[in-house]
């Protein structure tokens, strides 16, 4: 039975298909088919077992799948007698054409690979990259999405992010707070301090260790820099950050501590 009239055409050789030929494509179709699925199961297993490449699995697998699936083919066809060189070279020009028109995508995705390896972040932290902070929402291969305080949602390039200073404040689980103060030369030293540790006693969230601190950092021109040093859990921050700096206010006026503003003083000579 011959079949290359059938494609003669398209420039493609069949040869002549014969029973031996069908029955070798169907036996290299099966094997084939078999050995897939166990080099899928063995990429299962390697990706699962492995925490970093764990994230990869879902993105990487279906890309594998594909390319065995195209080996496969090519395989059988051979077997069938048809000459596949111009199949592989029309496969190698389109894939170098869709390489290049896709050259940002596939950075993206370079960069995707290596932050779910390397995993920098994971969803729910809060970090900070390339300037940009916010809450991490979703991870894709492509891309990061964040949500700002805000309540704005950004999403960054992976490929940005992998060249991108990124900042995790959530990883070590707690983080430091400095704030600073001004008051009055008229206010002793002791008062302020009081005043801000009454400020920082109202919140059970600050940790113990490492202790809170108070310290004078400053002597400026109408006033007296102090600040207070403080650490926190990491989802306690902004609650904490706050509430310290409004609780100031009263425990300063409780203190007797004046908090100064910049002014000038002008004196008329008679």
């Amino acid at each position: 039975m011959d079949f290359s009239s059938l494609i003669s055409d398209s420039g493609l050789s069949l040869g002549t298909l014969t029973l031996a030929a069908a029955i070798k494509a169907a036996l290299t179709l099966i094997v084939g088919v078999i050995l897939i699925r166990v080099l899928l199961s063995m990429f299962d297993r390697v990706f699962t077992r492995s925490e970093k490449l764990s994230p990869l699995k879902r993105h990487v697998r279906p890309i594998v799948k594909t390319l065995l699936a195209v080996i496969l083919a090519l395989v059988v066809l051979d077997s069938l007698g048809v000459q596949v060189t111009s199949f592989i070279a029309l496969l190698s020009v389109a894939g170098l054409a869709v390489s290049l028109a896709l050259q940002n995508t596939l950075a993206n995705i370079a960069g995707g690979i290596m932050i779910l390896t390397a995993q920098p972040y994971g969803i729910g932290d809060f970090v900070s990259i390339g300037g940009t902070e916010g809450t991490v929402d979703t991870i894709r291969l492509a891309y990061t999405k964040l949500k700002t305080l805000d309540n704005k949602e950004v999403q960054i390039p992976n490929s940005t992010v992998a060249s991108a200073t990124v900042t995790n404040f959530n990883r070590l689980g707690r983080r430091r707070m400095d704030l600073n103060f001004t008051a009055s030369y008229d206010a002793p030293t002791e008062d302020v301090y009081a005043a801000l540790r009454d400020a920082m006693a109202r919140f059970p969230q600050i940790l113990s260790e490492p202790a809170p601190e108070v310290h004078l950092t400053e002597y400026g021109a109408s006033s007296i820099g102090y600040l207070a040093r403080l650490w926190v859990a990491a989802d306690d921050y902004w609650t904490v950050y706050w509430g310290v700096i409004e609780a100031a206010r009263e425990t300063f006026a409780a203190h007797g501590v004046e908090m100064t503003y910049d002014h000038l003083n002008v004196h008329l000579d008679k």
